[in-house]
């Protein structure tokens, strides 16, 4: 694109100031260079699709009939992928890669003519040389990288828009509209965009000479409008269903509540075909084990009455003069080591014989093992050597002899044995037993039939060993770490699965207090941890009740901790015990319940400065933070309901709800003067209570629009009396608090900085006050809330825009001589809204599918805690008080 150049009668008053052109230039620029003229890309002849329209769209899906257009606009938001494309067609040469193309072939041509019969120096050249032509064809085939980022011109083609006009005809008749017409127009006339207009209005400051080709590239853009007239829908009339085999009738009017079809709902044949299956699952369900889909026929007739669709249930029997036949299972066979009569044979070298040699005799080694069967509540339990306790796997088999078949249980049965994390994969299949010879099995009412349900199980490796080594890099410092895991199937003869870990890292850190390391924003840590999780696969209780709630695969674990921190102030352990209750309403839908959760805290180094500067903190500012050092013993329950219908990739249209209760400390009455004065341990009681909502809206295959809501609630229960000053206190356990900032909360504040409210710390440097950007600021109340707009931008690479809003405030703050220690910190209902920081960015993520790293770029919009009543942080912009803050992490932040 060539730019005119100015008139040189523009006059110099109209010259912004430097600091002024400094910041719009960019922006002016990134606005031309969007504004660049396509049509240089285009033949002779051919338009630019602009724009697609639906008209008349009243109730059908109008995003589904958006998706049927056969071709729609290049993309502009939120990056104008055309203009991008554009700026690498100025650099892409196609002779020049051809010419390239042949060089390398010629090249290679040579080498391996100078290599001769060496295999091994062959095969390697034919590799480097696939490589090199495959990268060059591809550049040839669909541009530069510069290119491939963007998007080629979309060229209008009327033939694709007589299939879309088809195909959104097709769609609406599926939908019950059956009079519906759609008619597509196009035009070369069209609205200005707000960025042509913009700079038709800076041409207007900046005038040129007009091109007199403007007017006619105007029309070399098309606009499709896609006219649909919907017209009166048509709406089901039920009728009774019309069912040959009695007995299968007598099992659809049983369901028939169930029905996704109800009277006068309109006509849909996408929830037909879903009614069909439901059918199908539901005779399956009571024994018909040959029944299938194709048997049945949902009958629509129109000709009843107008805009009605009168629809008929027809089940078809097998055959004329024949019925469906129920199945029951004769027997259940569970073989827990499939796949080891295979091995057993390559270990003794058995290997069939080539053809020709039938005749002689083959020796079968399977003849020396023999499988050794144990009978367990009904099922026959096979294998070799028997590993796994019979009587935990039969609570997993949910089909028995006697019963009918059930599709239903089948997969359950599947699902639950999966859960179990001992097999590499299992399947039930079943085998038709043969009829005795008397028996009529093709009449109108045949005879019950018999199956063998078969369970193939093989077994997982005993032994899974993980280990990662790497770096991070917090708060401006690099650190390298190691962990290394190892699980272990079935140690006990139980089905259980024992996992160990270990890691130590050396990484930095953000002070936690201002003033304590030369006001440097981090530190060096060491850290070391190890952990220990048991899990049974069933509830560990003194009363039976595992046979009942099998469906919901229960689960015990126990798990141990330990974490130990070494920093340059102070030294910390951390050791945590819990015994868990674990259990599934769905696949999406898990609950955990702890009745024993004990956490034991140790500070056995603090150094002199850091010890006064929390106690400064707490005189003056009522800060909790010392009570992070201090010896202390947390006994609590908790519960959690956790539903995520989402993948890891969260690439569906879902929802996420984690609700969250604890208590603790409710017996301390007993025990905490004993504790304080033997072992100097504390003990506080409190309630904390949390939730957190997710959205995640599914706007396009590749494109997402999500939002979060989080809050918690913390509080103690009972008045604590403080040694140091005798007062009495509502007082939690500091790691109960609230935080926010951070990576997964408000990116643009620094982890655990933001908060409380509107209170503004402060701290000396050089003899001034500034405020505190350092340390830690716990509350009692966490309101939170994020909105992101997921996009991609090219192969693995993903965008996104963001913007987070919350706070924490206390609810139990300090006060002297009738003030508040932390003034505006106090959760006050009629000015809490004032107090909610906000601050938007954008972000990378690079998706590897098993591994997703993210790196954010925030400012701060609201801060309601600036200095002199700067509240709109935008204004100090790239200042000291508004940095742009940079998060690095792994995974989505929500």
């Amino acid at each position: 694109m060539l730019l005119k150049p100015l008139s040189s009668e523009y006059s110099p008053k109209l010259r912004p100031a430097r600091r002024l052109r400094w910041r719009l230039g960019p922006l002016l620029g990134l606005l031309l260079f969007a504004a660049c003229s396509p049509f240089k890309l285009l033949q002779p002849g051919q338009r630019l699709l602009s724009r697609v329209e639906l008209k008349g769209v009243d109730q059908a899906d109008k995003e589904r009939l958006a998706a049927l257009a056969q071709q729609q606009p290049n993309t502009q938001f939120p990056l104008p992928k055309l203009a991008i494309y554009q700026l690498g067609y100025k650099f892409y040469d196609s002779a020049a890669i051809k010419a390239k193309l042949r060089t390398i072939q010629a090249r290679f041509d040579a080498r391996i003519q100078e290599v001769g019969t060496d295999s091994a120096k062959l095969g390697k050249l034919l590799v480097q040389r696939e490589r090199k032509v495959n990268r060059k064809q591809l550049a040839l085939d669909k541009g530069n990288a510069i290119m491939r980022l963007g998007e080629a011109p979309v060229i209008y083609d009327t033939l694709l828009t007589r299939r879309s006009v088809e195909q959104m005809t097709t769609f609406l008749h599926s939908q019950g509209f059956f009079r519906a017409t759609v008619t597509a127009t196009d035009t070369g006339r069209y609205q200005r965009g707000l960025l042509l207009r913009a700079l038709k209005a800076v041409g207007g400051v900046f005038p040129s000479k007009p091109d007199s080709l403007d007017q006619a590239k105007n029309y070399r853009r098309v606009t499709v409008t896609y006219n649909i007239t919907e017209n009166r829908p048509f709406l089901y009339r039920l009728q009774a269903p019309s069912i040959a085999d009695s007995g299968v009738a007598a099992v659809v009017r049983a369901g028939q509540g169930a029905t996704l079809l109800k009277e006068n709902a309109r006509y849909n044949e996408e929830l037909i075909g879903k009614e069909r299956n439901r059918l199908e699952t539901l005779v399956k369900n009571a024994g018909y084990f040959d029944f299938r889909e194709q048997y049945i026929t949902l009958e629509a007739d129109t000709s009843y009455a107008p805009f009605t669709v009168r629809l008929r249930t027809l089940i078809a029997n097998p055959a004329p003069g024949q019925g469906h036949r129920i199945y029951t299972l004769r027997q259940v066979r569970f073989i827990t080591d499939a796949g080891i009569l295979r091995t057993l044979r390559a270990s003794t070298s058995d290997t069939l014989l080539r053809a020709g040699t039938g005749a002689a005799r083959r020796e079968r080694p399977e003849a020396g093992f023999r499988t050794d069967t144990v009978v367990t509540d009904s099922i026959h339990f096979a294998a070799f050597e028997q590993k796994y306790s019979t009587r935990l796997l039969a609570r997993k088999v949910l089909v028995r002899p006697g019963q009918r078949y059930s599709l239903t249980r089948t997969l359950q049965t599947q699902r639950l044995l999966a859960d179990l994390d001992m097999f590499r994969f299992n399947t039930v299949n079943y085998r038709k037993v043969d009829d005795p010879p008397m028996t009529d099995s093709t009449g109108l009412r045949p005879d019950s039939g018999e199956l063998v349900a078969v369970i193939n199980a093989a077994p997982a490796p005993k032994y899974t060993g993980t280990s990662e080594f790497g770096g991070t890099y917090v708060a401006n410092t690099p650190g390298p770490f190691i962990n290394l895991r190892l699980k272990t199937r079935n140690p006990f003869g139980g089905a259980e699965v024992l996992e160990l870990g270990v890691r130590a890292g050396f990484e930095g850190q953000l002070v936690r207090v201002a003033g304590t390391t030369d006001d440097q924003e981090s530190v060096y840590t060491t850290q070391l941890g190890a952990t220990a999780a048991l899990v049974l696969p069933q509830f560990l209780v003194p009363f039976r009740t595992n046979q009942f709630l099998t469906r919901f695969n229960p689960k015990t674990r126990f798990s141990l901790s330990e974490t130990f921190v070494k920093r340059p102030e102070y030294t910390r352990s951390n050791f945590e015990f819990t015994y868990d209750y674990i259990w599934q309403r769905s696949p999406f839908h898990q609950y955990v319940f702890s009745p024993v959760v004990i956490t034991f805290v140790n500070t056995p180094f603090i150094s002199t400065e850091f010890a006064e500067r929390l106690e400064t903190l707490r005189v003056e500012q009522g800060s909790s933070l010392f009570r992070s050092f201090v010896s202390l013993v947390e006994p609590s329950i908790s519960f959690t309901s956790l539903y995520n219908s989402n993948d890891f990739s969260q690439t569906r249209n879902a929802q996420y709800l984690r609700l969250f209760g604890e208590l603790g400390g409710l017996t301390r009455g007993l025990y905490k003067d004993a504790l304080l004065d033997n072992l100097g341990l504390n003990v506080y009681d409190f309630a904390r209570f949390s939730v957190d909502y997710r959205r995640y809206h599914h706007l396009s295959p590749r494109t997402f629009f999500v939002w979060r809501l989080n809050g918690g609630y913390v509080h103690a229960l009972t008045r604590t009396i403080d040694p140091r000053d005798g007062s009495s206190q509502y007082v939690i356990p500091y790691d109960k608090s609230f935080f926010a900032g951070g990576s997964t909360s408000l990116r643009a504040w620094a982890p655990r900085r933001l908060g409380p409210g509107g209170y503004t710390p402060l701290r000396l440097k050089d003899g001034n006050v500034v405020r505190d950007f350092l340390t830690e600021q716990p509350g009692e109340l966490l309101l939170e809330g994020s909105v992101e707009y997921r996009f991609p931008v090219y192969n693995f690479v993903k965008g996104a825009f963001f913007t987070d809003f919350g706070n924490v405030w206390g609810l139990q703050e300090r006060k002297k001589d009738g003030e508040y220690l932390r003034p505006g910190a106090q959760f006050q209902l009629d000015s809490f809204y004032n107090q909610i920081a906000v601050s938007s960015g954008m972000g990378v993520r690079f998706d590897f599918t098993f591994l997703i790293l993210r790196l954010d770029a925030a400012v701060k919009v609201y801060d309601p805690a600036a200095i002199d009543g700067q509240n709109w942080a935008l204004r100090n912009f790239n200042t000291i008080d508004n940095r742009i803050a940079f998060n690095l992490g792994i995974g989505y932040p929500f």
